[in-house]
């Protein structure tokens, strides 16, 4: 949706049409800014940018400054947050700048004057990317200034959502092939390159298995840029390109190099000729991967690829492989040559992100034989690991990566003990995790300690301090893996009095549904799963409250496994026959997340006109409150 729609529609409401667009001048006098309203409001066209978003007690005290023809917000401390301006002095306002740490990294412009972004600026330390969007809809529709790295970054986000036109917006067009001066029998290869790399990248885009909707883009591989000279096989200019270059991607915690192959400089922009792989298969099509530099390159040997794995690593990986998944019945000798191998993975690694994403892995898996695989000894192992690494001040991070996941384990391992005194081990698992945070505050692993912590709080009942965990990870980690979850913990902690959204497809049919087609209704949400026990006890209840007050009361369910085939067969044989909701991903599943959802059964009480009743009632309080709210 376009600035205009999904800005000024807020504004009348907001007391804010004086201040933003002139053209409303002549209307009665507007109210007092609302600050948190601004900041809720006006965000980022661009989604891809970490602004700073004061939340809870801080919003109310910031400061708001300026006149009819824009403002600035400040922060508590002084400093700046948004900077809004009317740069024509035609009393409208024409560039939103958005800031991190007081520094602008993002900024929305309405260059022809329209009250509609159609320029976007990423700038200081978020880069340089400068996007122009043609027709106005929030799309950038081409670049103006971007950065070989950044194109990596765009190629990633591109194959991770599967969207051809932002991979287009890519690639080097047939004008600037013209424009480069590229002879002849070399341009004609870059045409045919370029005219097949669309429905490549398709192909490749639809195919792989690497990229999920949580895949990240982490860094950039390559050498150095190189100049082809003018008269390279009769060009008429100096064309600077870059050849090999690999991007790092990240899922699940996992890192893994593909091949991006050439970019090709056009002024103050980069571009791609052809579509990506993965690197395993770099070679498979018998191409060489320099399409500059291929005879030059070919007579160094010795040079190494980036990312490409040498054969030692591909026999390395190729062991792994075949020791098979962890289960129960995994031996120790198992697991111990697991931790040899990637061990000697971290050794051969070509770039510090492969190395640190090798001992990553090591660290997960220790973690997982522990408490999948009862291996003991692999608490002693992560212990040794975040040793070794904490020696090494280059490893302070991955050290504490380590550190968490052994910390865990640990916890895990005394938890099974028999004869475990559970308020004592909860005690010092709150202690250590404390500690934890306050000495790892700048690494992302502090959210999940954060996470843990918070968990602890709500269901030791002191849902106060779990607020303030759940604030900081939403405040400070808005990159972290928990950052949604922890969002709408704070969201179930403080909706009751207030409706809460939900909406989704059924379960057995994938139709739509909104919980808001039942207003005039009071409504049950029913979080469960067919692995959790108690959701299933409920269910008899539920149906007989439901018959009862058949009238005024209805079930929502929610199912929270993560094998819709498993859901499915459960209610084939026990169906309630109320709406059930259902989406890939258990309890890290949208529905899951939108209300941080920690543990099942959860059910939330709702009233006739939408609003939360009770936001964690159990069965046997369902039919008391039900004679309250129809009464």
């Amino acid at each position: 949706m376009a600035i205009e729609l999904s800005q000024s529609r807020m504004l009348v409401a907001l007391g804010l049409s004086l201040l933003l667009f002139g053209s409303l001048q002549a209307a009665p006098p507007a109210a007092a800014p609302n600050v948190a309203a601004i900041l809720a409001t006006f965000q980022p066209v661009q989604k891809d940018v970490q602004i700073d978003r004061p939340e809870g007690a801080e919003i109310a005290k910031c400061t708001i400054s300026g006149g009819k023809t824009g403002y600035i917000i400040r922060d508590p401390n002084g400093q700046i947050l948004r900077n809004f301006k009317d740069t024509n002095n035609d009393g409208v306002v024409d560039q939103w700048c958005y800031f991190k740490d007081g520094v602008e990294v993002y900024r929305d412009i309405d260059s022809n004057f329209n009250k509609k972004a159609d320029q976007y600026r990423w700038l200081n330390t978020a880069g340089t990317r400068w996007g122009i969007d043609v027709n106005e809809d929030t799309k950038i529709d081409q670049w103006k200034v971007i950065s070989a790295e950044e194109v990596t970054y765009e190629l990633v986000a591109a194959v991770r959502d599967r969207d051809r036109a932002r991979f287009e917006r890519l690639l080097l067009t047939a004008p600037e092939v013209k424009a480069l001066g590229i002879g002849p029998a070399k341009g004609d290869q870059l045409h045919k390159k370029l005219a097949g790399a669309i429905a490549s990248f398709a192909k490749f885009a639809s195919q792989q298995k690497l990229f999920t909707p949580e895949t990240k883009w982490i860094s950039f591989g390559g050498l150095q840029p190189g100049v082809v000279p003018a008269g390279t096989e009769n060009s008429t200019a100096d064309v600077v390109v870059y050849e090999n270059v690999m991007a790092m991607i990240e899922t699940d915690g996992k890192p893994s190099p593909i091949t991006v192959g050439t970019l090709v400089r056009v002024k103050d922009v980069w571009r791609l000729i052809d579509a990506p792989h993965l690197s395993e298969d770099s070679a498979s099509d018998g191409e060489p991967q320099s399409f500059f530099f291929a005879v030059q390159r070919s007579e160094r040997p010795d040079q190494p690829q980036v990312g490409k794995p040498n054969e030692k690593t591909t026999n390395l990986m190729k062991e792994l492989q075949d020791l098979g998944d962890i289960t129960p019945a995994t031996p120790a000798a198992k697991h111990e040559k697991r931790i040899q191998i990637y061990k000697a993975l971290a050794e051969e690694a070509e770039t510090p992100e492969l190395r640190a994403g090798w001992y990553r892995q090591l660290a997960d898996t220790l973690s997982t034989a522990v408490q999948t695989a009862g291996y003991e000894a692999g608490v002693e192992k992560l212990s040794e690991l975040y040793e070794e690494l904490k020696a090494e001040p280059k490893d302070e991070e991955l050290a504490v990566y380590v550190q968490f996941r052994w910390m865990t384990s640990e916890h895990g391992q005394d938890l099974a003990k028999p004869d475990v005194n559970f308020a004592k081990i909860q005690v010092k698992w709150v202690g250590d995790l404390e500690k934890f945070v306050e000495s790892s505050k700048k690494y992302p692993d502090s959210a999940d300690a954060m996470m843990e912590l918070a968990i602890a709080q709500e269901f030791g009942d002191d849902e106060e301090k779990a607020l303030a965990w759940y604030d900081a990870i939403a405040k400070d980690y808005p990159t972290a893996s928990v950052h949604r979850k922890a969002l709408g913990a704070k969201l179930r902690l403080t909706c009751v009095g207030k409706p809460i959204p939900l909406q989704g497809k059924l379960l057995k049919n994938g139709q739509n549904f909104e919980l808001s087609g039942l207003k005039g209704k009071v409504v049950l949400i029913q979080y469960w799963a067919t692995w959790c026990e108690p959701c299933k006890s409920d269910l008899p209840l539920l149906k007989e409250l439901r018959t009862k007050f058949q009238k005024d009361f209805e079930v929502v369910g929610v199912c929270l496994d993560n094998d819709k085939k498993e859901a499915l067969d459960f209610l084939a044989e026990n169906d309630p026959h109320w709406v059930q909701l259902f989406e890939e991903g258990g309890l890290d599943s949208r529905f899951a997340n939108d209300l941080g959802i920690q543990n099942l059964p959860t059910m939330i009480l709702i009233d006739k006109q939408g609003r939360v009743v009770n936001r964690n009632i159990r069965a046997t309080e369902l039919e008391g409150e039900l004679k309250k709210l129809l009464k």
